[in-house]
């Protein structure tokens, strides 16, 4: 997920040839990681985009470890004014593995706490910092939410007004770098970060949330975020 004002800136059969075919693969696959590790975002219309990722096996691959670690960097720079600037990235809360051109239910989300009415820094820097490994939403309110201000995604270097109806509140399940297991329950703005990011692992883009018809609809109950 993009911050608003900046929009967002993620084999053939046969026993003769199996272990020459795992070996391409492994080398593909790490020569993939390796270009991945610049952390350039596909674009809409990349199929990557559509497809829904597979999920990652424990115990994870260095290169998956490594590839975590570089997505929440890349979120960090990309908040740093200074850095951003410099590395000519726009402004970012979340990143998925199917934005880098890669399959895989990897997710990094870096939300940053605000100051307070007085201009005061918070007491901790971000409300939610963490790298999510086959990442899914396992319980839900009824209730909707929706951000005021819409969302916008280094994936898509356009705007797309209207409200993205989301779930207000949600339970999550993931497995961090170590395989551990982990459930946990989001509510405002830290929820749609989450699902907006878990939706790029199942091939949904956000704009897939917002009524075509009418993209400003508030339906009955719905939360608006501002």
């Amino acid at each position: 997920l993009g911050t608003h004002d900046g929009d967002a800136e993620t084999g053939t059969d046969g026993a003769e040839t199996d272990d020459e075919t795992a070996s391409e693969s492994d080398e593909s696959d790490v020569g993939h990681f390796k270009k991945l590790l610049n952390l350039k975002s596909i674009r809409e219309g990349n199929p990557t985009l559509r497809a829904v990722a597979k999920d990652v096996t424990f115990p994870l691959t260095e290169q998956e470890v490594i590839l975590g670690e570089k997505m929440l960097q890349f979120l960090r720079n990309s908040q740093d004014p200074v850095m951003a600037e410099k590395m000519g990235l726009r402004g970012g809360v979340g990143l998925a593995a199917p934005q880098l051109d890669l399959s895989k239910r990897i997710i990094a989300i870096l939300v940053p706490n605000l100051p307070d009415k007085e201009g005061n820094p918070p007491k901790e820097a971000y409300a939610l910092q963490t790298v999510m490994y086959n990442a899914k939403v396992v319980a839900h309110s009824v209730q909707d939410a929706a951000l005021a201000e819409g969302e916008g995604c280094l994936s898509v270097d356009r705007e797309v007004p209207g409200y993205v109806v989301r779930h207000a509140r949600v339970t999550v399940e993931y497995f961090d770098k170590e395989g551990e297991k982990h459930r946990i329950k989001l509510k405002g703005y830290n929820s749609i970060v989450v699902q907006h990011e878990i939706d790029h692992t199942n091939g949904i883009m956000f704009y897939d949330r917002i009524n075509e018809k009418d993209p400003f609809a508030i339906k009955e109950g719905m939360l608006v975020i501002e």
